[in-house]
């Protein structure tokens, strides 16, 4: 029989671990894998708009690994395009595709409609990766690929702010998730897109 001391300590320690989650899942850290995770390919259902209003299934993926990032213009995170170029450089012919979606939710740091998007993208950073239309990724209207990514995944928490990044496997299965200060051409990222490819 568990004393009052073991039920504090049990709570304590209780208290702790959901703590330190909530704070995991508020960063967008790569988090531990949800055991009630969607089937792998379920991401495949999804048809979004590109940067020019046409029509893209993401089943046109399929067999690729994604890395799927809300992106702004106006934010310090933004330079991240540029090792988002790199990373799509390094891997694209090995099976990596990037997909972009501009989201104003934070800080109002993507105001532009799509054609100012792309014109900034292309011009200041040169990307060549896959550019999406402007999106709702958290709160009123969010779109359903990011309620799937962040309640449906097995990566659960809203987005916490720009460039934060799911990494899919070949299967279609959401394997990662990064925080906007995690680097996509850094170690943590490319260690874990090598593993995939």
């Amino acid at each position: 029989m568990k004393t009052p001391k073991d039920k504090a300590s049990l709570f304590v320690a209780s208290t702790l671990f959901r703590g330190k989650n909530l704070i995991d899942k508020l960063k967008g850290k790569n988090m531990t894998t949800d055991a009630k995770a969607a089937p792998a390919g379920r991401i495949y259902s999804f048809t979004m708009k590109t940067i020019d209003g046409k029509d893209k299934p993401l089943s046109d993926y399929k067999g690729r690994a994604l890395l799927v990032v809300n992106t702004a213009s106006l934010c310090g995170f933004t330079p991240q395009y540029d090792s988002l170029e790199e990373l799509h450089a390094k891997f694209k012919d090995k099976g990596l595709s990037i997909l972009a979606f501009p989201a104003n939710e934070f800080g109002k740091q993507e105001p532009g409609d799509n054609a100012e998007i792309k014109e900034f993208c292309r011009t200041r950073f040169s990307i060549s990766f896959d550019l999406f239309g402007k999106i709702v990724v958290k709160g009123p209207g969010i779109h359903p690929l990011y309620r799937f990514l962040t309640t449906e995944s097995g990566f659960p928490g809203e987005i916490g702010w720009n460039f934060a990044k799911f990494l899919v496997d070949r299967q279609g299965k959401v394997v990662a998730r990064f925080g906007p200060e995690d680097d996509p051409a850094g170690k943590k990222v490319c260690g874990a897109l090598e593993a995939l490819l």
